[in-house]
């Protein structure tokens, strides 16, 4: 798994049972491969390639994907694999056009790798009129259930839950997007704990105006992508101070996130589980609890927090292999559950 935030490749060993129809999991050996410096610009800058460039982009991408996972795979001495289920990596993302790039994915990592391989997951949802995101909330379904909102904290926040017997699943907002380019502007890599943005000012002008974003009051499903951040939140930010943008931005995540969690009405506490690298952000989490007074928010161990999503994709794999749905219309927008995902054979 590869996110917008560009920490690098996330790769999980993943073992899956069935057990009176549910679906186990155990995840054995991990590891998370940063990026260079020469790779993080690439992929920042995807976005603005032309159609030659972002062939080769996707081309030299697939070979170091396929070389990451198969130093993992020797490394780690892993054997009889049932397959390699790869995300892949994020460039383009214009699901109301019918459109999502996600490189990686060329049938060529199956040769690298020199196994089965399961992977771009997003386009056939696209075609189907979805919105080819989030994916992950037919995991929380599947093998989080006893949580009643599943918070993932990446690139971008995505909620998922039950409601009237469906999954439903959605962008929230920008979240290490916008962290991570005004800590890069202070020199750092990213905002350790939350400490930058917690000792910013808060400013209650920029908080009104990215509240007041057309996105928020839309109905899901709805999905995020960089491109959203270059043309709607930069704009706003870029006539603040970096420390007063970290700061009021961080209070603006988590009261987004509150307006899309509810106390539920029933004897025990909701329960949130919140996942993803900004969970370890702890001035944000501070200022979740804060607005969540009421609600039982809940850091897992750091397998969980750091490779919920590879899990996930795993699974995806998993499903595909076996052509059961792994992909949910209610959260998507597609005209029907499917399974999808390309499966390669070396």
């Amino acid at each position: 798994m590869s996110g917008t935030s560009l920490d690098g490749v996330d790769l999980a060993e993943v073992i899956f049972s069935e057990e009176n129809d549910r679906i186990l999991f155990k995840i054995e050996k991990t590891q998370t491969v940063p990026y260079s410096e020469e790779w993080i610009n690439r992929l920042k800058n995807g976005i603005n390639y032309s159609e030659k460039g972002l062939k080769i982009l996707n081309s030299e991408y697939t070979a170091l994907l396929g070389n990451i996972i198969k130093t993992f795979i020797s490394e780690n001495k892993i054997e009889n694999i049932e397959a390699v289920s790869s995300h892949g990596h994020t460039i383009l993302h214009q699901p109301q056009n019918g459109f999502t790039l996600q490189i990686g994915n060329l049938p060529e990592i199956a040769q690298i790798v020199r196994e089965k391989v399961v992977c771009d997951f997003r386009v056939q949802d696209v075609r189907l009129g979805g919105q080819g995101a989030p994916l992950v909330p037919v995991g929380d379904h599947l093998l989080f259930s006893e949580y009643d909102y599943c918070l993932n904290l990446g690139g971008f926040s995505n909620i998922s839950f039950e409601e009237k017997g469906e999954r439903i699943a959605y962008d929230i907002s920008p979240v290490n997007t916008v962290l991570n380019f005004y800590a890069n502007k202070l020199g750092y890599e990213y905002d350790n704990k939350g400490e930058i943005s917690k000792g910013g000012t808060f400013n209650q002008e920029l908080f009104d105006q990215l509240n007041s974003l057309a996105f928020y009051d839309k109905e899901h499903p709805k999905s995020l992508g960089f491109e959203y951040v270059k043309e709607a939140i930069f704009p706003i930010t870029e006539n603040y101070f970096t420390q007063e943008v970290m700061r009021t931005f961080t209070e603006h995540i988590a009261f987004q996130i509150s307006r899309n969690i509810k106390k539920l009405d029933k004897k025990q506490k909701t329960k949130v589980l919140i996942t993803g690298g900004g969970a370890y952000n702890d001035f944000l989490i501070s200022r979740i609890r804060y607005f969540l007074q009421n609600i039982e928010v809940v850091i897992p161990d750091k397998t969980l927090i750091e490779y919920k999503e590879a899990l996930i994709f795993a699974l995806l794999g998993y499903l595909r292999l076996k052509n059961r749905v792994n992909i949910l219309s209610s959260v998507t927008g597609a005209t029907r559950n499917h399974s999808s995902g390309n499966i390669f054979d070396f």
